[in-house]
């Protein structure tokens, strides 16, 4: 059975955007874009091709069951993505002070010679 909205909640989220963008882009309240998300409203054609076309996918990407899937390791991969960067924003900081750190012992230790 094709979730639509599920895959839509997921390319939303791939996106980083908000329940609240993605309805001002549709030009409909949180709640009626909420109940497509969560398949509680049929969506017609025409909707359906709107919201692709914000995602930047074809309609038939869109229906296609195959890519929900995708988009659900797409999604943890993204995940994944993230939490590396912040490790890595976390060792380039403690890098910049290992090294402010042995400069100052080097500091230090010149001034210990020369006195």
């Amino acid at each position: 059975m094709l979730e639509i909205g599920k895959k839509i909640k997921s390319l939303r989220q791939i996106k980083g955007w908000s329940q609240a963008e993605i309805a001002e882009m549709l030009n409909i309240s949180v709640p009626a874009f909420s109940k497509i998300e969560t398949d509680i409203t049929d969506i017609n054609i025409s909707r359906l091709k709107q919201i692709a076309d914000i995602f930047g996918i074809t309609l038939s990407e869109m229906v296609s069951t195959g890519e929900t899937e995708n988009v659900t390791h797409v999604n943890e991969l993204k995940s994944a993505k993230d939490t590396i960067e912040a490790q890595a924003s976390k060792i380039s900081h403690l890098q910049e002070y290992i090294i402010t750190l042995y400069e100052e012992l080097h500091k230090s230790k010149q001034s210990l010679v020369n006195s």
